[in-house]
């Protein structure tokens, strides 16, 4: 008989580093935005590729932060993926602009490509891709679809006229330490915002950054007006006004609050510096889950390729044949056998604010099929081997009984 155990979905990984990380912070006197924000960004940038990061409070305001310095607003178009988190597409509204849900390709979590086209307006401003699970989204397909229909595109700002084309702006909340072509994460897309929230692969409790590739903006600029936006407005920031006599300052525009802390950059700080052994973790407990759920004929989500490494931040497992029933009732097994499991995402149109938007999951096949029989496992640094072979023993199990009882 197999030993009960409990396997939580996805807990931190904090060790000694980052409890001493912090404790520094604490000790130093500055735990608002201060030196180890501004440490954490430069090592961030150096890691990614990217020009330049700002820190912020969370993934969904450095998505935000970045569609107001397109300029988008009212009137304007911003197309997303109907197969996501609503973090993607909230910020749209924040902004007045309007969503424009695109679906997934057949057996895809990826947007369709020739679909994104067809969806481009004049009034379209940027296109926010989802990199699900950690694996980016193919942006050599991206800007061959949006370079297409460039013919529709008008640019309405100064940010906009320097891309050239509609803006690529990348939810990279999955996605810190994945690679294309040689390219990671943060390199790539026109803007990339990571989170750093608790159950990411790198977390600061909450958080997020926003990462730019280089060669299109004045980096300096654009800097400061994230710094602008993150504070209030504030043209001195907290740390700069520890100078003695530097007291004075002035409030641009009225600005929002979404800064990050020293004392969450002190925690990331730590766990970046120890991130490539966990990516190399998340690859190896990767393997082991795919050796054992091969034979029962189930569709994961691949990690790892030619050309392309993902961050490995989701076990996403699809079953094909089975109903979305089967997919509950298994879930519910796993419960049962101490294993926390979940599901990646339910589509937006499904979602009450979306459908009171005029969204209908109908007009969504691919994505509604794409969520009927998936299920996330448990994938995290904590596991040890045993604990993947434990619910791969559970999933199993799970399965044969379904099975048996004629739950198809």
């Amino acid at each position: 008989m197999t030993e009960q155990r409990r396997v939580s979905f996805s807990p931190p990984d904090i060790t000694q580093a980052e409890i001493d990380e912090v404790v520094d912070t604490l000790k130093s006197g500055w735990i608002t935005t201060g030196p180890k924000t501004k440490e954490f960004e430069r090592e961030l940038a150096a890691f990614t590729g990217a020009d330049r990061v700002a820190a912020f409070s969370s993934a969904t305001a450095a998505l935000e932060c970045a569609l107001r310095a397109l300029g988008v607003g009212p009137g304007d178009e911003v197309i997303t993926s109907a197969y996501t988190y609503t973090a993607s597409c909230s910020v749209i509204c924040h902004v007045g602009a309007t969503p424009v849900l695109c679906d997934v390709a057949p057996d895809s979590y990826e947007m369709d490509y020739d679909a994104l086209a067809s969806l481009v307006t004049e009034r379209t401003r940027a296109v926010i891709p989802v990199d699900i699970a950690g694996r980016m989204v193919d942006y050599g397909r991206l800007f061959a679809a949006l370079e297409s229909v460039g013919s529709r595109w008008t640019p309405a700002t100064d940010l906009q006229r320097a891309i050239g084309r509609v803006a690529v702006l990348a939810d990279g909340a999955h996605s810190l330490g994945a690679v294309q072509d040689g390219r990671p994460s943060g390199s790539v897309a026109d803007f990339t915002a990571f989170s750093f929230h608790a159950v990411k692969n790198l977390t600061t409790a909450e958080g997020g950054a926003l990462a730019w590739r280089a060669g299109a903006f004045d980096s300096d600029e654009l800097y400061n007006q994230f710094m602008l936006m993150s504070l209030h407005g504030q043209t001195k920031d907290a740390l700069s006004k520890t100078r003695a006599g530097a007291w004075e300052y002035d409030v641009a525009y009225p600005g929002w609050k979404c800064n990050m802390t020293d004392i969450q950059a002190a925690l990331g700080l730590a766990q970046l510096r120890r991130y490539p052994a966990l990516l190399a973790r998340r690859r190896e407990l990767v393997g082991r889950y795919e050796n054992g759920l091969a034979d029962l004929g189930v569709d994961v989500l691949q990690h790892y390729g030619e050309g392309f490494a993902s961050s490995g931040h989701l076990m996403l497992v699809r079953l094909p044949g089975k109903s979305a029933a089967f997919r509950s009732a298994l879930i519910e097994r796993l419960a049962d056998a101490g294993v926390s499991a979940n599901v990646h995402y339910k589509p937006l149109p499904m979602l009450t604010a979306y459908h009171d938007l005029g969204f209908d999951i109908d007009d969504f096949p691919n994505a509604r099929a794409q969520f009927e029989n998936e299920v996330t496992l448990p994938l995290h640094t904590l596991l040890l081997d045993d604990d993947v072979d434990y619910v791969v023993g559970a999933f199993h199990r799970a399965w044969d009984a379904l099975e048996a009882e004629g739950v198809r």
